[in-house]
Protein backbone atom coordinates (compact mmCIF):
# COMPACT_ATOMS: atom_id res chain seq x y z
CA UNK A 1 0.00 0.00 0.00
CA UNK A 2 1.11 3.62 -0.59
CA UNK A 3 0.64 6.60 1.46
CA UNK A 4 0.81 10.27 1.05
CA UNK A 5 2.98 12.38 3.80
CA UNK A 6 5.03 15.43 3.82
CA UNK A 7 8.49 15.00 5.27
CA UNK A 8 9.52 18.13 7.76
CA UNK A 9 13.17 19.24 7.60
CA UNK A 10 14.88 21.46 9.06
CA UNK A 11 15.49 23.66 6.10
CA UNK A 12 12.68 22.56 4.19
CA UNK A 13 9.45 20.59 3.71
CA UNK A 14 8.90 18.15 0.37
CA UNK A 15 6.66 15.71 -0.52
CA UNK A 16 6.97 12.21 0.24
CA UNK A 17 5.63 8.71 -0.91
CA UNK A 18 6.18 5.64 1.65
CA UNK A 19 5.02 2.08 0.43
CA UNK A 20 4.55 -0.38 3.31
CA UNK A 21 3.49 -4.19 3.15
CA UNK A 22 3.09 -4.87 7.03
CA UNK A 23 2.65 -2.74 10.43
CA UNK A 24 2.74 -3.90 13.63
CA UNK A 25 1.83 -2.39 16.69
CA UNK A 26 4.17 -3.01 19.83
CA UNK A 27 3.10 -2.79 23.79
CA UNK A 28 4.08 -2.92 27.11
CA UNK A 29 7.38 -1.05 25.85
CA UNK A 30 8.96 0.46 28.96
CA UNK A 31 12.38 0.30 29.21
CA UNK A 32 11.92 -0.35 32.85
CA UNK A 33 10.55 -3.79 32.75
CA UNK A 34 10.04 -4.20 36.42
CA UNK A 35 7.30 -0.59 36.37
CA UNK A 36 6.05 -2.22 32.91
CA UNK A 37 4.97 -5.44 35.08
CA UNK A 38 3.25 -3.13 37.72
CA UNK A 39 1.65 -2.10 34.68
CA UNK A 40 0.29 -5.62 33.83
CA UNK A 41 -0.76 -6.10 37.26
CA UNK A 42 -3.03 -2.79 37.10
CA UNK A 43 -4.23 -3.72 33.57
CA UNK A 44 -5.46 -7.69 35.01
CA UNK A 45 -7.32 -6.24 37.72
CA UNK A 46 -9.34 -4.39 35.27
CA UNK A 47 -10.03 -7.59 33.14
CA UNK A 48 -7.43 -7.35 30.77
CA UNK A 49 -5.00 -10.36 30.11
CA UNK A 50 -2.10 -10.53 30.84
CA UNK A 51 0.84 -11.21 27.99
CA UNK A 52 3.07 -14.14 27.91
CA UNK A 53 6.02 -12.09 27.70
CA UNK A 54 6.86 -8.32 27.86
CA UNK A 55 7.33 -6.25 24.88
CA UNK A 56 4.87 -7.42 22.89
CA UNK A 57 4.00 -6.91 19.32
CA UNK A 58 0.94 -7.36 17.65
CA UNK A 59 0.24 -7.68 13.13
CA UNK A 60 -1.93 -5.57 12.03
CA UNK A 61 -4.33 -4.85 9.18
CA UNK A 62 -2.28 -2.35 6.31
CA UNK A 63 -5.80 -0.96 5.72
CA UNK A 64 -6.29 0.16 9.35
CA UNK A 65 -4.54 2.63 8.75
CA UNK A 66 -5.76 6.42 8.50
CA UNK A 67 -5.20 9.96 8.59
CA UNK A 68 -8.54 10.83 9.43
CA UNK A 69 -9.77 14.03 10.86
CA UNK A 70 -12.57 11.36 12.51
CA UNK A 71 -13.09 8.23 12.81
CA UNK A 72 -16.29 5.75 13.49
CA UNK A 73 -16.30 3.03 16.88
CA UNK A 74 -18.10 0.04 17.32
CA UNK A 75 -19.47 1.11 21.17
CA UNK A 76 -18.41 3.62 23.24
CA UNK A 77 -15.73 1.86 25.04
CA UNK A 78 -13.21 2.65 22.51
CA UNK A 79 -9.96 5.19 23.31
CA UNK A 80 -6.55 6.42 21.84
CA UNK A 81 -3.18 6.23 22.69
CA UNK A 82 -0.10 8.66 22.00
CA UNK A 83 3.09 6.56 20.48
CA UNK A 84 5.79 7.18 17.81
CA UNK A 85 5.63 5.45 14.34
CA UNK A 86 8.35 4.49 12.47
CA UNK A 87 8.16 4.21 8.80
CA UNK A 88 11.08 2.21 7.43
CA UNK A 89 11.28 2.64 3.77
CA UNK A 90 14.64 0.60 4.25
CA UNK A 91 17.58 0.46 6.54
CA UNK A 92 19.11 3.60 5.18
CA UNK A 93 15.69 5.53 5.00
CA UNK A 94 13.67 5.89 7.95
CA UNK A 95 11.24 8.43 9.20
CA UNK A 96 9.32 9.31 12.74
CA UNK A 97 5.82 10.07 12.73
CA UNK A 98 3.23 10.55 15.77
CA UNK A 99 0.18 7.81 16.01
CA UNK A 100 -2.51 6.68 17.76
CA UNK A 101 -3.15 3.05 18.12
CA UNK A 102 -7.13 3.60 18.73
CA UNK A 103 -8.43 0.84 21.00
CA UNK A 104 -11.77 -0.84 21.60
CA UNK A 105 -11.45 -1.76 25.38
CA UNK A 106 -14.31 -3.92 25.79
CA UNK A 107 -13.04 -6.52 23.45
CA UNK A 108 -9.50 -5.81 24.70
CA UNK A 109 -10.81 -7.71 27.89
CA UNK A 110 -11.49 -10.76 25.97
CA UNK A 111 -8.61 -10.70 22.83
CA UNK A 112 -6.19 -8.69 22.31
CA UNK A 113 -4.61 -9.11 18.65
CA UNK A 114 -8.00 -8.93 17.74
CA UNK A 115 -8.96 -5.73 19.55
CA UNK A 116 -6.39 -4.59 17.45
CA UNK A 117 -7.97 -4.85 14.05
CA UNK A 118 -11.48 -3.11 15.00
CA UNK A 119 -10.42 -0.29 15.59
CA UNK A 120 -7.90 1.89 12.91
CA UNK A 121 -4.29 3.22 13.26
CA UNK A 122 -4.06 7.10 12.93
CA UNK A 123 -1.02 8.99 12.12
CA UNK A 124 -0.07 12.61 11.28
CA UNK A 125 0.30 13.53 7.74
CA UNK A 126 3.89 15.00 8.75
CA UNK A 127 7.12 13.01 9.38
CA UNK A 128 10.60 13.56 10.25
CA UNK A 129 13.85 11.63 9.31
CA UNK A 130 14.76 9.66 12.07
CA UNK A 131 18.60 10.97 11.74
CA UNK A 132 17.38 14.53 12.70
CA UNK A 133 16.38 13.59 16.15
CA UNK A 134 18.72 10.54 16.95
CA UNK A 135 21.08 11.95 18.99
CA UNK A 136 18.46 13.59 21.10
CA UNK A 137 15.89 11.05 20.93
CA UNK A 138 14.88 11.05 24.45
CA UNK A 139 14.05 14.50 25.23
CA UNK A 140 11.05 14.49 22.90
CA UNK A 141 7.78 14.38 24.28
CA UNK A 142 4.50 12.40 23.83
CA UNK A 143 1.27 14.03 25.09
CA UNK A 144 -2.19 13.47 24.72
CA UNK A 145 -5.34 14.73 25.67
CA UNK A 146 -9.00 13.40 25.43
CA UNK A 147 -12.03 15.88 24.83
CA UNK A 148 -14.82 14.28 27.10
CA UNK A 149 -18.14 16.29 27.03
CA UNK A 150 -16.47 19.85 26.53
CA UNK A 151 -13.92 19.31 28.64
CA UNK A 152 -10.03 18.91 27.73
CA UNK A 153 -8.52 16.16 30.17
CA UNK A 154 -4.61 15.51 29.73
CA UNK A 155 -4.33 12.31 29.66
CA UNK A 156 -0.67 11.01 28.56
CA UNK A 157 2.78 12.51 29.43
CA UNK A 158 6.33 11.19 29.27
CA UNK A 159 9.67 11.78 27.50
CA UNK A 160 10.52 8.95 25.15
CA UNK A 161 13.35 8.12 27.60
CA UNK A 162 10.62 6.07 29.29
CA UNK A 163 9.79 3.62 26.27
CA UNK A 164 12.18 1.79 23.90
CA UNK A 165 14.33 3.51 21.25
CA UNK A 166 13.95 2.91 17.60
CA UNK A 167 17.13 0.97 17.66
CA UNK A 168 15.64 -1.26 20.80
CA UNK A 169 12.52 -0.99 19.27
CA UNK A 170 13.56 -2.44 15.58
CA UNK A 171 15.52 -5.15 17.42
CA UNK A 172 12.00 -6.27 19.40
CA UNK A 173 10.71 -6.73 16.49
CA UNK A 174 13.18 -8.07 13.95
CA UNK A 175 13.59 -11.24 16.92
CA UNK A 176 9.76 -11.47 15.98
CA UNK A 177 9.53 -11.07 11.58
CA UNK A 178 12.34 -12.94 10.53
CA UNK A 179 14.77 -11.33 7.61
CA UNK A 180 14.83 -6.83 6.93
CA UNK A 181 12.54 -4.35 7.92
CA UNK A 182 12.06 -3.04 4.48
CA UNK A 183 8.34 -0.97 4.03
CA UNK A 184 7.28 -2.04 7.64
CA UNK A 185 5.25 0.69 9.88
CA UNK A 186 5.81 0.23 13.34
CA UNK A 187 3.81 1.43 16.34
CA UNK A 188 6.36 2.24 19.17
CA UNK A 189 3.71 1.45 22.54
CA UNK A 190 2.84 4.17 24.72
CA UNK A 191 3.45 6.12 28.00
CA UNK A 192 1.69 5.96 31.31
CA UNK A 193 -1.64 7.58 31.73
CA UNK A 194 -2.15 10.29 33.80
CA UNK A 195 -5.81 9.38 34.97
CA UNK A 196 -6.93 6.71 36.89
CA UNK A 197 -8.36 4.95 34.00
CA UNK A 198 -9.01 4.81 30.52
CA UNK A 199 -11.11 7.99 29.39
CA UNK A 200 -13.47 7.42 26.67
CA UNK A 201 -14.45 10.75 24.80
CA UNK A 202 -15.66 12.56 21.65
CA UNK A 203 -11.91 13.72 20.44
CA UNK A 204 -8.22 12.48 21.38
CA UNK A 205 -5.69 14.81 20.49
CA UNK A 206 -1.41 14.13 20.25
CA UNK A 207 1.46 15.64 20.53
CA UNK A 208 5.01 14.58 19.87
CA UNK A 209 7.35 17.71 20.56
CA UNK A 210 11.30 17.96 19.67
CA UNK A 211 13.02 20.89 22.31
CA UNK A 212 16.05 21.07 20.54
CA UNK A 213 14.78 22.13 16.92
CA UNK A 214 11.66 23.68 18.66
CA UNK A 215 8.95 21.82 16.14
CA UNK A 216 6.40 19.26 16.76
CA UNK A 217 4.12 16.71 15.38
CA UNK A 218 0.54 16.83 16.06
CA UNK A 219 -2.97 14.52 15.61
CA UNK A 220 -6.49 14.93 16.38
CA UNK A 221 -9.58 13.31 15.53
CA UNK A 222 -12.81 13.29 16.37
CA UNK A 223 -14.44 9.83 17.85
CA UNK A 224 -17.99 8.95 16.35
CA UNK A 225 -19.99 6.02 17.52
CA UNK A 226 -22.18 4.02 15.82
CA UNK A 227 -25.34 5.72 17.27
CA UNK A 228 -27.78 5.28 14.17
CA UNK A 229 -29.10 1.56 15.93
CA UNK A 230 -29.08 0.09 18.97
CA UNK A 231 -26.15 -2.27 18.76
CA UNK A 232 -26.67 -5.95 20.14
CA UNK A 233 -25.06 -6.21 23.30
CA UNK A 234 -25.11 -2.34 24.51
Amino acid sequence: MIVQFTLQEKEKTIPLQFEYTRMVNAGYVGRNQEEVQKHVQELAAKGIPAPASTPTLYPVLCRTLMKDASIEAYGTETSGEVEYVLLIENEQNIYVALGSDHTDRHLEEVDIPRSKQICPNLITSTVWTLDEVQEHWDELVLKSQVVKDGHTIEYQEGKLELILSPVQLMDFVRSKIPGPLDKTIIYSGTVGMKTDGFVFGQRFQAQLTDPRLGRSLELAYDIEPLAYMELEGE
